[in-house]
Order: structure tokens, then sequence, then C-alpha cells
């Protein structure tokens, strides 16, 4: 262990304790977070699950450029309240945006997009060429 590192151990950063993100009475949150994937391979495709709750489908934007597929989402909250002698206005912005290499096998032209419930779900189908061949025999001659 080095010095450094028990120092801080000991002695936290007077930095990182006036820079916490609840110093002045605040809630400390997390604005930028990168949804939990799922990905399983199939026979015929690839299928792909992101955990997205609290979202509506305009939220999303999901793009196949060159082989990468590329999913982001933001969503922007305002509240206000007002009471005797005080007003409160609180604002939220959360975004995320998560890329894919495809490989050669996929067909990106007939990839599908569903979202339901909290999960935005992707089949990506493989092409026709990487698809499994049935097994056949070969003669002798």
């Amino acid at each position: 262990m080095s010095i450094v590192k028990r120092n801080d151990a000991i002695f936290p950063s007077l930095m990182n304790e006036i820079f916490r993100p609840d110093w002045f009475g605040g809630m400390e949150t997390v604005n930028h977070v990168v949804p939990a994937v799922n990905i399983k391979e199939n026979e015929k495709d690839f299928e792909l699950e992101l955990a997205v709750p609290g979202r509506k489908k305009e939220d999303f934007a999901i793009e196949v450029d060159k082989d990468v597929l590329t999913i982001s989402a933001e969503v922007k909250s305002e509240e206000n309240a007002t009471e005797e002698n005080y007003t409160r206005r609180e604002f939220t912005y959360t975004s995320f945006k998560r890329s894919f290499s495809l490989p050669k096998t996929i067909d990106g032209e007939k990839i599908e997009a569903n979202y339901e419930s909290g999960l935005l779900k992707f089949v990506l189908p493989k092409k026709k060429e990487a698809l499994p061949k049935p097994k056949r025999m070969i003669e002798l001659s």
C-alpha cells in the first residue's frame, strides 16, 4: 500500500468534501446512468435488451451507421413549488448513449426494436449466409 493511499484513507481530501453533491444540503443524485444490457445469441439472430425504466418511446434515438448500433436517450424534467416564504425550483437532466459494433454476420437493414415495460428490446437478424447450414452427406465417387 502506498503512502498516498494510506493518507487518503486517514485524511480524506478536503476538495472531495467541499465538492460533494450534498454539501449545501442538496440531494446526491447520479444523472449519467448507463443502462444494463443483456445480449443473447440464437441460431437465427441476436437479442439485445436494455433496462431503461421510466422512459417513453419518444425519448430514444436509435441509429445504425457503418456497422455500429447507437442507442441514446435524454429526459429533462422541471418541478416548481411556491409556498408562503420560499420558492423552490428543481430540474433534472438525464441521458445515456451506448454503442455496439455489429458483427459482419448481422443484417443491419432488418434490425427490429420494441420498447415495453421499461425494457428496450432489439432483434438483430443474422445474414442468410451466416445461418447454420444443415448437415449433409457426401458420397464417395
